[in-house]
């Protein structure tokens, strides 16, 4: 298992338009961070920092974990889910140029009015294109735990059992487990031998005079993000699991804390670090 770094970490930076891909970059290799996660809603202008960016991976030793996809297959207009997976199947064109094996996709959004079992049906066929074409191009489809519709783990495996393509797996995201009342470790279990990539992060349970930014649950409880570690995520039972999946993918920080990001960030990588060196000793 490598350990690799999600821009979404440092997204309050790009939206205040303070750092861009390139950035992101030279600040990942200033920190010896060997792997990148990057993102297709952080581009500013394709075409010309695309190059740019393989070219500077090249020269800083910097490999690309996996490539996320920001898809929603829920669309009642038909054209619209066609274009939905064609901008999934472009982004496994920009996954092969950057090196990266994987593309992270979404299912979808719920929207009032649209029924679970419709919308597990768009979910599939989206996914089912999409999964025929990575296949074809020699890349994996993760799909994130995330959302209501495959925010449980169950929900998952469900939809990865419908599509049936051995190029759609599992992005397990720790944390996203606990906003649909989902026992992160029990989750991790049920996933672990069909996961390709998987984000680290960290909640902690926050009471309701707490007045931070956080995440609520179905459950009505709410969380904040904290370093890996720092919170109830039972970060280093996960990787154990990991382990004995025989898991040889990313462990990729996607950190969602009060602190500084940068130094969250950081903070975070060294945890991990430290908590795989004592799954893996």
């Amino acid at each position: 298992m490598k350990i690799s770094v999600s821009m979404w970490s440092l997204h309050r930076y790009w939206y205040a338009k303070e750092m861009n891909v390139m950035g992101f970059l030279e600040w990942a290799a200033a920190n010896q961070i060997p792997s990148v996660e990057l993102l297709n809603i952080f581009w500013q202008d394709l075409p010309t920092e695309l190059p740019m960016v393989v070219r500077f991976c090249q020269d800083h030793g910097l490999t690309v974990a996996a490539y996320d996809a920001t898809n929603n297959f829920v669309q009642e207009d038909e054209a619209k889910r066609e274009a939905e997976i064609k901008r999934v199947l472009w982004d496994i064109e920009v996954a092969r140029a950057l090196g990266a094996p994987v593309v992270r996709v979404f299912s979808g959004d719920a929207r009032q009015g649209i029924a679970f079992e419709q919308a597990k049906a768009w979910i599939v066929e989206g996914l089912r294109q999409a999964a025929e074409y990575a296949e074809r191009r020699q890349i994996r489809l993760a799909l994130e735990n995330h959302g209501h519709f495959a925010g449980r783990s169950e929900q998952v495996a469900e939809i990865l059992d419908a599509v049936g393509s051995p190029a759609l797996t599992a992005n397990i995201d720790t944390a996203n487990f606990l906003l649909v009342d989902d026992d992160p470790l029990v989750a991790a279990r049920r996933l672990a031998h069909r996961t390709s990539h998987v984000h680290f992060k960290d909640f902690l349970e926050v009471g309701a005079d707490d007045q931070g930014p956080a995440y609520s649950a179905l459950s009505g409880k709410r969380f904040k993000g904290t370093i890996a570690g720092e919170g109830q995520v039972p970060i280093q039972e996960i990787i154990r699991e990991l382990h004995r999946a025989g898991y040889q993918g990313a462990l990729s920080v996607e950190f969602e804390g009060r602190e500084e990001p940068k130094e969250g960030t950081i903070a975070s990588f060294r945890a991990l670090q430290r908590l795989l060196a004592e799954v893996e000793s």
